[in-house]
């Protein structure tokens, strides 16, 4: 066989992987706040989740899209695991869709209508207001010359006249069970190196309908791509949070499950299908003419899409009633980890391995600075409870609050540096999403997201500078504040407190229904009182109430409470897309 035939197999094969990328990326620039949205909205129960997994699957042609997204809503709360099992069951479904549109380019000369779309495509991309849809063209376009050229490469490689393919796919006993298991295997190991269920199935369809590999085993193949596809995800989850390997693992349970059931029923099941594709199992090279024999394999890219579509379709009517014990089966084999995860320093949603398209990057990366707005908070809240130690040493005695104390303290000491790691981690990640091609939209939101994480770590420094003047105080020898001077400090860091707890309520909603005058509010009563305070301080001094070393860690306080309410504005006015004055 000529190395330039191999070679543009080869070459078609990644063109097809690229087409499809970009199309499925495309789709989601123009619809992904949609689809995100009707992910949320339409999951009230196991159908709808069915249909709704079914739907947006077949809208961004990629299975894995749908299943980050919905393994991102379970990871916000958003959905329940049962609820996520319920839309990747249909998003196995919708993937079919991908299969019917390689029958129907392998069957006919479709390459005429890639040329148009090429040309449509280039010029919607130079125009900014319609750029999405021209790489959406583009990646049909190279999706249809793909095929076009993959089909026109199979009829040039003449397989189902090569002996010597004949021969190596008549080897096989068809009638053995052991045979099946072999091509099932190869069909997962190749899924599993090409990183591409769609490759693999192209290639799978090039075979058949050249009429070099018998149906059975084209069908094995098949099957053991949908394993393989699994394997990816399941490897990928390995570095995720307890709930994405859980949903990951549902994925191959389901997958798996169904190639188990099919197995038994494994050539009544193929015959139907056949019949319903009008394909003729009985028919040989031997017993009738080759137009003849090629004509009736050249229907074999239908009836392995129709087989995919009812495998899934099948197997998701079974497995529908038991999802809740899918779930529990799940959560039994994997346990969540045992770390304190307040205490222990990991990105939850962030993960390497799922870092599929810009658009769900960056919702991953909204949901990590989420959580590091609420440990900030707890943070902080931590630092009122220092303050409280600190006040009942001086009523009770040091002695009886010193183990406490300094075990508080050296927790907050260590949220500081979670903080710092944090928002360096959140910022490489936001950094090498930018790299890709990325909507108008979500570069601002990336902006954005980087000014919040800045503003944030430094909530955590105010926090951590609180924390070692009370520290200080505490292992001084400077005299104890008045009980007036704490109702103060406490009632400054009720206000602040308040400002992190809107802050949080901003980051964990809808930035539309949020008021965001209650911030700013929060943050004049927050001024005005260290102004009294600042004013009131000057006063007692002079008084004598108490001394000026006293005074001024006094003010610390204060003035670092009023910093931190600075800080907390800011990261509101990125939320809203309020520019920097």
């Amino acid at each position: 066989m000529p190395i330039w035939i191999i070679l543009k197999l080869l070459g078609s094969l990644a063109l097809l992987m690229f087409g499809m990328k970009t199309m499925s990326e495309a789709l989601q620039k123009m619809a992904g706040p949609q689809l995100r949205h009707v992910l949320g909205a339409m999951t009230t129960n196991r159908f709808t989740g069915m249909l709704t997994g079914t739907l947006v699957t077949a809208s961004v042609q990629s299975s894995t899209a749908t299943t980050v997204m919905t393994v991102s809503f379970v990871n916000a709360g958003l959905l329940t695991l049962a609820q996520a099992i319920s839309v990747i069951m249909g998003a196995n479904i919708g993937t079919t869709l991908t299969a019917w549109i390689m029958s129907a380019g392998m069957s006919f000369d479709v390459s005429s209508l890639s040329y148009p779309a090429f040309l449509i495509g280039i010029i919607l991309i130079y125009h900014k207001k319609h750029r999405y849809i021209g790489d959406f063209l583009f990646g049909i376009a190279f999706l249809i010359f793909a095929l076009a050229t993959l089909r026109t490469t199979g009829q040039d490689m003449h397989l189902g006249e090569n002996q010597s393919v004949l021969d190596f796919f008549a080897s096989f006993d068809p009638d053995s069970f052991l045979t099946t298991l072999i091509f099932l295997l190869l069909g997962g190991i190749l899924t599993f190196c090409v990183q591409s269920s769609a490759a693999v199935m192209a290639i799978t369809m090039i075979l058949c309908s050249s009429g070099a590999l018998p149906i059975y085993q084209g069908i094995a193949l098949v099957m053991g791509e949908n394993i393989g596809t699994t394997v990816t995800s399941n490897l990928a989850a390995m570095s995720a949070n307890t709930q994405a390997r859980r949903a990951a693992l549902a994925h191959m349970f389901f997958n798996v499950f169904g190639v188990i059931w099919i197995l038994f029923v494994f050539r009544p099941f193929i015959d139907m299908v056949c019949g319903w594709v009008g394909y003729d199992v009985t028919m040989t090279k031997d017993t009738t003419d080759t137009a003849t024999f090629l004509a009736n394999a050249a229907k074999l890219s239908f009836v392995l899409a129709a087989f995919h579509t009812s495998f899934n379709v099948a197997n998701t009517f079974i497995l529908i009633w038991f999802i809740p014990q899918i779930e529990r089966f799940v959560c039994w084999v994997i346990k969540p980890k045992k770390d304190d995860e307040e205490e222990d320093f990991r990105l939850h949603f962030i993960t390497a391995g799922f870092m599929k398209t810009p658009e769900l990057s960056v919702l991953e990366a909204q949901k990590e600075i989420q959580a590091f707005s609420e440990r900030m908070q707890r943070m902080f809240n931590m630092v009122i409870d220092l303050l409280s130690l600190s006040s009942s040493a001086s009523a009770k005695g040091k002695n009886a609050q010193t183990g406490d104390f300094n075990k508080l303290f050296t927790r907050i000491e260590k949220y500081e540096g979670i903080s710092d790691n944090m928002e360096l981690e959140i910022a490489k990640y936001l950094d090498s999403v930018s790299d890709a091609h990325l909507s108008d939209d979500t570069k601002a939101k990336i902006r954005a997201m980087l000014r919040e994480i800045s503003e944030l770590e430094s909530i955590g420094d105010a926090c951590y500078n609180m924390a070692r003047t009370i520290n200080r105080k505490y292992n001084g020898k400077q005299d104890h504040f008045t009980e007036r001077q704490y109702d103060h400090l406490h009632q400054m860091m009720g206000l602040t407190d308040q400002s992190l707890a809107q802050m949080n309520m901003l980051m964990s909603g809808r930035k539309e229904s949020y008021d965001i005058n209650r911030t700013f509010n929060i943050e004049h009563e927050i001024n005005n009182y260290r102004n009294q305070l600042k004013t009131q301080n000057i006063v007692d001094i002079n008084n004598h109430e108490y001394t000026y070393a006293v005074g001024t860690i006094y003010m610390d306080l204060i003035n670092e409470c009023e910093k931190l309410g600075d800080y907390v504005v800011n990261v509101v006015e990125a939320r809203m897309g309020i520019r920097q004055k």
